[in-house]
């Protein structure tokens, strides 16, 4: 049986991959279409939401989806754990939807945040330097922000970070500091740094193309028909953790 799809934020980059892939797929119907203005009424025609929407309506979108008892998956930057910890009631209150939270949807970079909580029960000075290209507008990228959380997680012991007040030093997310760059030429990286007596430990992912997002994003859109409650991660999706 197919399942139909609406795409909120489908006129955008990540968005127009997310309807291709789902217009190549067999087993899903893209139905409606909905840009940052749409009426968000638009969507109830569909099984099942995809969010890739922007950081400012984001949560407009889930709230209209689940209250409606549409399940959704937001692939939108900006859900930290604080922000998803202020939507929970919601979907605990709707039992029936289910709600995948993705803050990157490549494998290599779920790979390497798992990684990363395993380096982190063993170095006491770690930060992160997260990298994507000028038109990325929220800064640090998400995929920093759920992996400095899930580094601070698995620790007994807050991180070293000497010097933090001063602005040079980077933005501390959950205890870590982390430092955005934006340039031209870039589509995203991220170095996770751990640093030990006389040694240094680098995490590197780097993304090439658009299409390390592809198998990541077509994995948690099959994970949602049916879901109940929440999933944070795409590690959780495809059981990395």
């Amino acid at each position: 049986m197919t399942t139909t799809v609406a795409v909120v934020g489908a006129s955008g980059k990540l968005g127009s991959l997310v309807c291709r892939l789902i217009n190549e797929s067999s087993d899903f119907e893209l139905v409606a279409q909905l840009g940052s203005q749409s009426d968000l009424a638009e969507m109830l025609v569909a099984d099942i939401v995809v969010d890739v929407s922007l950081p400012s309506i984001s949560r407009k979108v889930l709230e209209f989806a689940v209250e409606n008892g549409k399940s959704i998956m937001i692939g939108t930057s900006g859900w930290s754990a604080e922000r998803i910890n202020l939507v929970e009631p919601l979907i605990n209150a709707h039992p029936e939807v289910g709600v995948i939270f993705i803050s990157n949807f490549s494998l290599g970079s779920a790979l390497s945040a798992h990684l990363a909580t395993v380096a982190a029960k063993h170095f006491d000075s770690i930060e992160i330097i997260e990298a994507h290209g000028i038109h990325k507008v929220d800064s640090p990228s998400g995929t920093a922000v759920s992996t400095a959380e899930r580094i601070a997680k698995v620790r007994d012991s807050d991180v070293l970070a000497p010097h933090a007040d001063q602005r040079a030093r980077g933005q501390l997310v959950s205890g870590i500091p982390v430092h955005s760059l934006r340039m031209a030429g870039v589509v995203a990286k991220q170095d996770v740094v751990f640093g030990g007596n006389g040694e240094t430990v680098t995490i590197t992912h780097t993304t090439l193309s658009d299409r390390s997002y592809e198998a990541g994003i077509m994995a948690a859109i099959r994970a949602l028909p049916g879901l109940q409650g929440k999933i944070v991660g795409l590690d959780r999706v495809i059981s990395l953790s």
